[in-house]
């Protein structure tokens, strides 16, 4: 059974495909994408069972403190999330800003686990670098410019997680000016990888991929799959 939700003039945009199954995944995409670039993973984790909610929500048109509020709560009212057993997560880039934003001040009921795909948990240099440009701000709105790594960013007043995270991290570029010039140690392009952790998450691991390609890796995509599973990444190596 495919379900379809649209809320327009700037509400939540979704999309849920697949059929009702006793565990729910919704998806939240990154910044200035939209919900098709989450198609490969929503695809795996319908076939893995998961009843799938692929969110498209306008990234670009909002502080992140508004699209929290306003984007989840509309993907935890859809019908096969509320009768859910459990309500997983599944984001790239700023989709995981957005769960930390809303369970900084809010609770799920069956919170199953959350996997984040290059998360900026403690901001981007590339934002401290480029934010205050008035063209990244058109290109990346409000939200954008709040990713930064200053101790008052978004990111970095949120505190610790208190629920069960999985962060995989990308440490492969084809952005040379970003990563030679703004980023320091081993990065996807937009985040390094020291800066994807947060204190308080379960396990971390870091795969060889670039920040866009994170969510249609197939290894990364496995890994978040036996996350949602077990509460653990399948990948046993030392991370950096």
């Amino acid at each position: 059974m495919n379900t379809h939700i649209t809320l327009l003039a700037g509400m939540l945009l979704a999309t849920a495909t697949g059929s009702v199954a006793s565990e729910a995944v919704i998806l939240l995409h990154g910044l200035c994408r939209t919900d098709r670039s989450m198609t490969r993973m929503a695809s795996a984790l319908e076939a893995a069972g998961y009843f799938v909610l692929n969110v498209n929500y306008p990234s670009r048109t909002s502080a992140l403190q508004d699209l929290a509020e306003t984007v989840i709560p509309n993907a935890l009212a859809h019908s096969a999330v509320t009768d859910a057993s459990k309500v997983h997560f599944v984001t790239h880039s700023l989709g995981g800003i957005l769960v930390r934003q809303y369970l900084k001040s809010n609770s799920i009921e069956h919170l199953g686990r959350v996997v984040m795909l290059g998360p900026p948990n403690q901001g981007s240099e590339v934002v401290d670098k480029l934010g205050d440009l008035a063209l990244f701000e058109a290109i990346h709105g409000p939200s954008g410019k709040q990713l930064g790594t200053a101790a008052d960013s978004i990111p970095n007043q949120l505190g610790a997680v208190n629920f069960e995270l999985g962060i995989i991290a990308g440490d492969r570029s084809i952005n040379w000016i970003n990563s030679f010039t703004m980023i320091a140690g081993p990065d996807d392009g937009k985040v390094s990888v020291r800066r994807t952790k947060v204190t308080g998450m379960a396990d971390h691991i870091v795969i060889h991929a670039t920040h866009p390609y994170l969510i249609r890796n197939k290894q990364a995509i496995r890994e978040t799959i036996h996350f949602l599973g077990t509460g653990r990444f399948h990948q046993r190596k030392e991370q950096q």
